[in-house]
């Protein structure tokens, strides 16, 4: 029988087994000689291998304990020393730590690279225009004509704000005005630039807003009244409405008038524009109306060549209606009769050519139900039938009520 020798090579003459390079995978989680995977094995140290970063796994067949492979001669494979390799999370964690170090010495040292004042927002952001809103002519009243933006199919409402309406025409044409009708759950602002307007209600409360005057009428639980235009003739008659929502925690509130004349609102006078503060705050100067809810309105006029630029806290519902020239607001050129919706921002930026006059509301958002019924806006269905129900009674107004009467205390 023929001797068969197998030969064993001294050990100096053994080459270690190194691992083939390996080409880039397709899919990095799956076994680099199979396709399959992912896969994940202990090697006899006790140490995970597998993809990301991580040492890779031996080869199907080899002895992962000596470095014998089955069917071919003896060898012996030095022991794989742990990988010293970062990983690709830990690579990523090394980076995050650096930079919150380098932000956290930018935030305490004034001379930084990247000085961040506390107290004060990163950036400020301008409020950019959004939609634009073109006036619709329509009756209202007893048939007078008004120029509408808030409050139709092409802007329902803008939260807290409902309706917004233009009355410009000459006295005669609107003698029929607006005859008795109630209202619940809101507030209405009559703001007038030329003629004069009488409102009276139920209870024979009455005033007279003059040119320049403002009238915040907040309805509460309940009022019935009027509004007639004092002028006559061809004299002309401008002015606006706006109907302001209320919170559900006020809807109920005792009804209050403001009647303010034009030489109590405040006036600010900056390098060519004028502003009239309605409501809210102005370079520290508060408005002539107390407000139940937190609310801006401004007149501003604006020469020819100006520009203008008003804060308005950011996350607020605003607007603008110009009402006279054009010019651009929020970066986009408008002209009369046009309502300007407002993107969200700290600040509103302003300019024209040729002179323009604005109207600016912004109110912090209410930010529940809305269900309007003509002069009834309430927050469920229920609600406007019991409106209903209490002004066909002759129970809407309360007769004890002192509408003149601040109750805020």
């Amino acid at each position: 029988m023929p001797v068969v020798t197998v030969r064993t090579p001294p050990i100096s003459h053994v080459t270690p087994v190194v691992p083939r390079t390996l080409s880039p995978s397709p899919h990095p989680s799956r076994d680099p000689w199979t396709g399959q995977g992912p896969v994940f094995v202990r090697s006899g140290m006790g140490h995970l291998h597998g993809p990301w970063g991580w040492p890779l796994p031996h080869r199907r067949g080899e002895d992962m304990s000596r470095g014998k492979k089955q069917g071919q001669m003896h060898t012996i494979r030095k022991r794989k020393q742990p990988s010293t390799r970062i990983g690709g999370a830990g690579l990523g964690f090394l980076l995050l730590a650096t930079a919150w170090l380098l932000l956290r010495r930018c935030w305490k040292e004034p001379g930084g690279p990247l000085r961040v004042e506390r107290g004060m927002a990163a950036a400020t952001m301008a409020r950019k225009a959004g939609k634009v809103v073109r006036g619709t002519h329509l009756s209202e009243g007893a048939g007078v004509r008004v120029c509408r933006t808030l409050g139709t199919p092409a802007l329902r409402n803008l939260d807290p704000f409902l309706m917004l309406d233009e009355l410009r025409l000459p006295s005669k044409d609107a003698k029929a005005g607006f005859p008795w009708h109630p209202h619940r759950g809101q507030e209405t602002v009559t703001i007038v630039l030329d003629g004069r307007v009488r409102h009276e209600d139920s209870l024979g409360n009455k005033g007279v807003i003059g040119p320049g005057g403002v009238q915040w009428m907040t309805a509460g639980r309940g009022i019935v009244h009027s509004e007639m235009p004092e002028s006559s003739g061809d004299a002309p008659l401008w002015g606006f409405q706006l109907w302001v929502n209320l919170p559900k925690k006020e809807k109920m509130c005792k009804p209050r008038y403001q009647d303010i004349q034009a030489e109590g609102v405040p006036v600010i006078q900056q390098q060519g524009t004028q502003v009239r503060v309605l409501a809210g705050e102005v370079d520290g100067q508060q408005g002539a109306v107390k407000t139940k809810h937190p609310i801006l309105a401004l007149d501003v006029k604006m020469d020819p060549g100006s520009a203008f630029v008003q804060p308005v806290p950011r996350g607020w519902n605003a607007f603008a209606y110009v009402c006279q020239g054009k010019g651009s607001i929020g970066g986009t050129k408008v002209a009369n009769e046009c309502a300007v919706v407002l993107e969200d921002g700290d600040r509103l930026e302003c300019s024209t050519e040729e002179g323009m006059r604005f109207l600016l509301f912004g109110g912090l958002p209410i930010g529940e139900p809305i269900v309007q019924h003509g002069p009834f806006v309430m927050n469920t269905q229920e609600e406007i039938y019991q409106a209903f129900s209490d002004y066909q009674s002759n129970r809407l107004q309360d007769p004890d009520d002192d509408v003149w009467a601040d109750d805020s205390n």
